[in-house]
C-alpha cells in the first residue's frame, strides 16, 4: 500500500487488507506485523515476534512494542474517519510492564473519546497467555480538506 485511495474510508481499506486485496502497509511488512481486525474504532494487529526483534539484552525491543500498539491505536482511529479524511498523531506513550522474548503478540487498539479534531486511543499489548506486556496511548487530531490531501 503506497498511497491511500481517498475515496476509500480507512476501514473499508483495513478490510481490503485483512482479505488479501491490497498489501500490508510497508512498515508492517518491514516489522513483520499484520491487521487482523478492523471494526469502527477497534483495530487488532498481530506479531510473531522472534530473535530478530530483540534489543542487546535478548528481549523484545521497545520500538516493536510501540510500532504495533501504534499501529493499532492508529487504525482504530482511522476507522472512524469518512472518506478523504487523515489523521496526525499528537502523542503516544507506551508503559512496558513486563518482558518478553518471542512468541505471538495481539495489539488491541480502540477509541477511548473521538471528538470532532482530537480523539484519545488505548492499546494493550498481550502474549499468547493473556498476560499483559505494555499499555499505551495516543492522541490523535483529524485532519480534512488540504491538510488531509496526500496523507
Amino acid at each position: 500500500m503506497s498511497r491511500r485511495n481517498e475515496s476509500q474510508t480507512m476501514l473499508e481499506m483495513g478490510r481490503k487488507i485483512i482479505q488479501g486485496e491490497l498489501p500490508q502497509p510497508p512498515v508492517a511488512r518491514l516489522i513483520g506485523f499484520r491487521l487482523v481486525s478492523i471494526e469502527a474504532g477497534q483495530a487488532v494487529v498481530s506479531l510473531d515476534a522472534s530473535e530478530e526483534h530483540a534489543n542487546p539484552m535478548g528481549t523484545l525491543h521497545g520500538g516493536i512494542l510501540c510500532d504495533i500498539a501504534d499501529a493499532a491505536m492508529g487504525l482504530a482511529y482511522a476507522s472512524t474517519l469518512e472518506a478523504g479524511e487523515s489523521f496526525a498523531t499528537l502523542e503516544l506513550k507506551v508503559n512496558y510492564l513486563r518482558p518478553f522474548w518471542t512468541g505471538h503478540l495481539k495489539a488491541v487498539g480502540k477509541i477511548v473519546h473521538a471528538g470532532r479534531s482530537v480523539g484519545l486511543t488505548e492499546c494493550d499489548v498481550e502474549d499468547a497467555e493473556g498476560h499483559l506486556i505494555a499499555r499505551a496511548t495516543s492522541t490523535c487530531m483529524t485532519l480534512r480538506d488540504e491538510r488531509a490531501r496526500g496523507r
